[in-house]
């Protein structure tokens, strides 16, 4: 199994920024969790994370065609207002699961209404960096049904 993490703005600062909410550990040490957890289930992971939501939008875009049969996406700020980010997310026929490491519920009013997550198959809020590791959990345990087509999550 092949799955694909999207990270969007600022999540690059993370550990740097706003610890009391997103927490100490930093971007390549999450991945670095996810990635020795993911190993021990036979997945294979691929990350991305850019600033930009052109580009984000162009990675999800090419995620079928590149061969992941899921994407784990984080928005940041684009949760909460990219329509592009959005539409995009729908095009894409693999499963998807939107993780927030903060409570995005329990904060400021605006952060309280995802766009992306009609589009996705769930979302995980609030949990830190474990999020990403509950969305891998979820793709693995998919992908040990009987009859379970990779393709279709």
């Amino acid at each position: 199994m092949k799955l694909i993490i999207i990270n969007g703005p600022n999540l690059n600062m993370t550990g740097k920024r706003e610890t009391d909410v997103y927490g100490t550990l930093n971007l390549d040490e999450i991945n670095q969790i996810i990635l020795d957890y993911a190993h021990t289930l036979n997945i294979e992971i691929d990350f991305f994370q850019s600033n930009n939501e052109g580009d984000l939008i162009d990675k999800v875009q090419k995620c079928s065609t590149l061969g992941y049969q899921g994407i784990i996406i984080n928005p940041g700020a684009l949760t909460h207002y990219s329509i592009a980010l959005r539409d995009a997310l729908a095009c894409v026929q693999i499963s998807k699961i939107e993780v927030h490491l903060s409570n995005i519920y329990a904060r400021e009013s605006f952060r309280n209404h995802s766009f992306t997550a009609p589009v996705c198959t769930g979302q995980i809020s609030g949990l830190g960096y474990q999020g990403y590791i509950l969305a891998v959990t979820y793709f693995y345990n998919c992908s040990q049904k009987t009859g379970f087509n990779k393709q279709q999550i």
